[in-house]
């Protein structure tokens, strides 16, 4: 039933512009992207395989505000941008709320559809708590019978090769809190996931192939969402508003972690 993260929302002032500086950066292309209309807020999207960074910025402030979306977006953005929130993908949503326990708060299912430039329409349903945040995340079912979830399109992904020079994985994510520990017992009620510790100030949730680290916050401390690609390349990273995008070659190749001054700001 789990399949494990399927995206994350990163806030932007201007998608596009953050789309470019990003590839040049660190060699992720973005390629696709729309407007979410009902929702005030519009995306480029960077894949990595089934899952993908979602830039997103707001086209029309007074909807994104009466949005369940668009609000985390802005609360995001009046802090620079950043991470707004993200997303667990299941197969079965409406089996995953059954068994969700009653307080978890969850709203749903809810559909959803996302018009691209070229006229096609990518559908999910989903269900998501009443205040989205970096550690309140939503679940997604995708229609596989809509644009971008075909057979086809999943195996063009897969074989993807970024301006990086290869292919590229989300291996994870990194969320700031005052409470590890209650971020990661939210996520293990909904979906009896594995949680375990993961050092003195940090709680570790697994998500399939994926992890989830929720760290204690520190002055400087930044959010990051961490990427693999099967090249052969030293760490690059790139500073979105609070958060940053870390991508790592190889294992064999990977160095020691980057400090905090050494990430470009995007």
């Amino acid at each position: 039933m789990l399949r494990g993260i399927d995206h994350v929302v990163v806030a932007c002032a201007d998608p596009d512009t953050t789309a470019a500086e990003l590839e040049r950066r660190v060699g992720l292309a973005a390629t696709g992207g729309g407007r979410h209309d009902a929702l005030g807020t519009e995306n480029r999207l960077l894949w990595l395989g089934d899952s993908y960074l979602e830039l997103v910025g707001v086209f029309d402030t007074e909807l994104a505000r009466r949005s369940w979306l668009g609000r985390p977006v802005l609360k995001a953005l009046d802090g620079g941008g950043g991470l707004a929130t993200w997303a667990i993908a299941v197969d079965d949503l409406d089996e995953t709320l059954r068994w969700a326990p009653p307080d978890s708060g969850l709203l749903g299912p809810i559909d959803g559809e996302r018009r691209r430039p070229d006229g096609r329409v990518v559908r999910w349903r989903l269900a998501h708590p009443n205040e989205l945040s970096p550690t309140a995340p939503f679940l997604i079912e995708h229609d596989l019978g809509a644009a971008e979830w075909s057979p086809s399109e999943r195996a063009a992904r897969a074989d993807q090769q970024h301006p990086l020079g290869g292919r590229a994985r989300l291996s994870g994510l990194e969320v700031m809190t005052a409470s590890p520990a209650v971020a990661a017992g939210r996520v293990r009620t909904i979906l009896a996931a594995s949680v375990e510790p993961a050092g003195r100030a940090a709680v570790r949730v697994r998500l399939g192939s994926q992890e989830v680290r929720f760290v204690v916050s520190l002055p400087r401390s930044a959010s990051v969402i961490d990427v693999v690609a099967d090249v052969r390349i030293r760490t690059r990273v790139a500073r979105v508003g609070s958060c940053k995008i870390r991508l790592r070659g190889r294992p064999s190749e990977v160095g020691a972690p980057p400090q905090p001054d050494d990430a470009a700001d995007v």
